[in-house]
């Protein structure tokens, strides 16, 4: 997926009722990916956004839920969490948690080949995602970097489960579907579309060798001539392209994509257990992954700050005789009356009576975040002061308890 510009039809809407679309972060052939917010849990989410094409395909929408669905079912570090499905009038949607930091292909793209151990970072959780869903019977049928998400944390996560199969059966001829996994597919996924866990484990092995060595293994004119290169020849050794890559990888990248399904590793849990012996016998350092600094997902959240900025700092006093509500959050404020606002809301409000939490920012942080972060502050105080009080009344009467039975405990 590639950046594009900020403006956008969708940008504003409120997805079936709830899902407040913010900020594009990027569009690829058959969906376009949001920053948006979850205006009943108050959190932010990102929203990924089908074609309209795909909006009067039943076989489509029925795959599309039965994947959403069973996706939502999978619990991983290594895997992004689907919250929601659903259609808005002519766009399907896919309600996902929000990574913030950017894709392996962006990290590619600024850093070039990685060495062993870093290649482990990134394989260890992508694997241990696979091998959760692939003992639920869950196929992924596209890994690859543009799929593997890395958060300024440092965590990578495998997104888009099951979109490929739920495209591919759709009544729409979709050439991005071809065009977007031409490089990863396996031999059996190019001669006659099947896929089991053996087939994410290819498109696993192409990734190790592209992380190793910066380029994928097979080149083509077109998408289909890519494809079926791997019909007739094997992916070659890492070593072979670059120097330094231990010949444990080799080992492992040769394994992976054997042509012959048989010859690879069963399933995804396999192949990261000899990951890991391999990590332990060449004595690799833990290494955490850095996400890409000039993402996609960077830009679309600097847009977002920034127009927050503004819509707090272009507000304009409201007269006298009109109640004024605090506000938590300016993008609820623009789906919220003041029949919304319980009294408790008032009750909590930072401050002394009829104080207004301030608007603005500093340093990407709304300010009335502080205010209320300061009132929490303050209220601590307060407990503590009155504990400190109570253990030291309670010292100075055991003290002078004590004085007073002093003379009675040393008696003849």
């Amino acid at each position: 997926m590639t950046p594009t510009a900020p403006s956008d039809p969708l940008e504003g809407e409120l997805l079936d009722g709830r899902y407040l679309v913010e900020t594009k972060i990027a569009t690829g052939g058959m969906s376009t990916v949001y920053r948006g917010l979850d205006t009943r849990l108050d959190r932010p989410v990102a929203c990924k956004v089908m074609d309209a094409r795909y909006a009067g395909d039943q076989q489509f929408l029925t795959r599309f839920q039965l994947e959403a669905r069973a996706v939502a079912r999978l619990k991983h570090p290594g895997l992004v969490a689907v919250y929601d499905q659903g259609t808005d009038g002519r766009h399907p949607f896919l309600v996902m948690e929000l990574v913030d930091g950017g894709t392996l292909r962006e990290l590619l793209r600024e850093r070039g080949p990685m060495p062993p151990h870093a290649v482990t970072a990134v394989l260890r959780p992508v694997l241990g995602g696979l091998a959760v869903a692939h003992r639920a019977g869950l196929v992924h049928r596209d890994v690859k970097p543009e799929n593997v998400l890395i958060s300024d944390d440092g965590e990578v996560k495998l997104v888009d489960f099951g979109l490929v199969r739920a495209v591919a059966e759709a009544g729409i001829t979709s050439t991005s579907v071809i065009l977007g996994t031409a490089a990863y597919l396996s031999p059996e996924q190019v001669a006659s579309g099947s896929s089991d866990p053996r087939s994410d484990v290819y498109s696993v092995g192409v990734l190790t060798y592209e992380l190793l060595t910066g380029t994928t293994p097979f080149t083509g004119d077109t998408a289909l001539a890519l494809a079926y290169q791997r019909m007739d020849n094997d992916v070659p050794a890492p070593s072979t392209q670059i120097g330094g890559v231990p010949p444990q990888f080799d080992e492992l990248v040769l394994r992976a994509t054997a042509r012959d399904a048989a010859g690879r590793y069963p399933d995804a849990a396999a192949m990261a257990e000899h990951l890991d012996a391999i990590a332990a016998e060449l004595n690799l350092p833990a290494f955490q992954v850095p996400a890409p600094q000039n993402s996609a997902q960077h830009a679309s959240a600097e847009l977002h700050h920034s127009r927050m900025h503004e819509h707090t700092t272009e507000r304009r006093p409201r007269p006298a005789a009109e109640p004024i509500l605090p506000v938590r959050h300016p993008t609820r404020a623009m789906t919220r009356g003041p029949e919304d606002w319980a009294d408790e809301d008032w009750a909590d409000a930072p401050g002394s009576a009829g104080e207004l939490p301030p608007v603005g920012q500093f340093a990407g942080i709304d300010l009335h975040e502080f205010a209320w972060a300061r009132q929490r502050a303050r209220r601590a105080g307060v407990i503590w002061l009155a504990i400190v009080l109570v253990l030291t009344g309670s010292v100075a009467a055991a003290a002078w308890s004590l004085g007073s039975n002093l003379t009675a405990l040393l008696g003849p």
